[in-house]
């Protein structure tokens, strides 16, 4: 850390001006915020308050002195635990003088229970080393299934983040089938456990999204996370995966190896799976797109045989005067029809009477007879006569046989 400056202006002794105490607290407040940059301290927790305005007001201490801290409620709302009388805590602070006090005091950026130090440098080196070799870059990095049909968790089976996952993927996507790989998560050997059912996953095949998660803690609490075992069987699952460890400002290397990370385990099952309401939502705005596109087609159509129709030259006059000239054609062809038939009637009445006047049988009903031979031949001549011939005359009613006696 830069030491602090203690160099002042001489012109400000050479200056007969007397200041006022609000003036020599702003100068001593300047001084201290421009010459010590943001920085880490140590020590113990005494005189805590916790105001009504959400404010942390303590002083932090050792063995030979202690300092005022403050800490504002819009950052002491990121920290996972509020400090006791006599923790040891290490804080990032900045230092600062309350001018309306002349108070020299300590603003609080962050806390964290003394020790995490070590951690977070073991935390950063990992983090160094596999981003150098690869295992965070975008490129390697799988999507995750839009519609998956299983989904796998390797979480605690009495882990409450696992009764939240559950709920989430229940609400939003009852159809998807849940495998658990069931490890505990904290203590010691947990990252070895979360390793292995992580590979047990991969091997088995079973699931098209894989949810590694946990609720949220400590920085203790979740480092099984932060092993590089763990983040190693992430690296090597073939199944598309997604971290939902802790809270939404907690960090792991698990969140950095895996294809996607969630804020927390409920936002991974959120992510894990299509929502069924969105689902038949976007359904139906297709279907009202699909509507919209149809009718739209069809009035397009429709526009367009209006317009065929009207470059079309209607055969609705040709057909009326075809009609016309059929019916004329049909009543001249009757009118001939019948005429041709009065025709042939009286063509037929004519040669009728024409034949009941040949009619022989019509003379023979005036008196007369004629004579046929035994042959059915009319004897028209004596000659034809042999005396003793025999003879049938024919009458207008009736017939009788006769013999030749004498010809002439």
């Amino acid at each position: 850390m830069t030491e602090p400056s203690l160099f002042v202006e001489p012109s400000l002794f050479l200056n007969k001006k007397i200041m006022t105490i609000s003036e020599l607290n702003r100068l001593a407040r300047e001084v201290l915020e421009a010459s010590f940059p943001l920085f880490w301290v140590s020590g113990e927790v005494s005189n805590f308050t916790r105001a009504a305005s959400g404010h942390w007001y303590f002083s932090l201490k050792d063995a030979g002195a202690q300092v005022k801290c403050v800490m504002f409620k819009g950052r002491n709302s990121y920290v996972d635990f509020m400090p006791r009388e006599g923790d040891k805590i290490e804080a990032r602070c900045t230092v600062t003088l309350y001018e309306a006090r002349g108070d020299f005091q300590l603003t609080v950026e962050f806390v964290q229970k003394a020790g995490l130090g070590v951690l977070f440098e073991a935390f950063e080196k990992l983090k160094a080393k596999l981003s150098h070799e690869g295992l965070f870059d975008a490129a390697f990095k799988q999507a995750i299934p839009k519609y998956p049909t299983t989904i796998g968790i390797v979480t605690s089976p009495d882990a409450a983040a696992l009764r939240d996952v559950l709920t989430t993927l229940k609400r939003r996507n009852a159809n998807v089938n849940l495998i658990i790989y069931p490890t505990p998560v904290q203590g010691k050997g947990a990252a070895q456990l979360i390793a292995n059912a992580i590979h047990s996953a991969n091997d088995r095949a079973e699931c098209d999204t894989l949810i590694i998660c946990r609720g949220g803690g400590s920085m203790e609490d979740l480092w099984q996370f932060n092993e590089e075992i763990v983040a190693r069987a992430i690296d090597e699952c073939s199944i598309p995966t997604i971290s939902g460890v802790g809270h939404e400002t907690d960090f792991t290397i698990c969140d950095f190896v895996a294809d996607l990370r969630a804020a927390t385990p409920t936002a991974a099952a959120e992510l894990a799976t299509p929502s069924r309401e969105n689902l038949l939502t976007a359904l139906m705005q297709l279907q009202q797109r699909l509507s919209r596109s149809t009718l739209q087609h069809f009035s397009q159509r429709a526009q367009a045989l209006d317009y065929l129709a009207r470059r079309l030259v209607s055969p609705l006059q040709q057909i009326e005067q075809k009609k016309t000239q059929l019916a004329q054609i049909s009543y001249r062809l009757n009118a001939s029809v019948n005429q041709q038939l009065q025709t042939r009637q009286h063509n037929v009445l004519r040669l009728g009477q024409n034949l009941t006047h040949l009619n022989p049988q019509a003379v023979l009903t005036r008196g007369y007879a004629f004579v046929q031979n035994k042959l059915g031949e009319i004897i028209t001549s004596s000659r034809q006569l042999q005396n003793g011939e025999d003879v049938t005359l024919t009458f207008g009613v009736g017939t009788a046989d006769a013999t030749i006696n004498k010809t002439a």
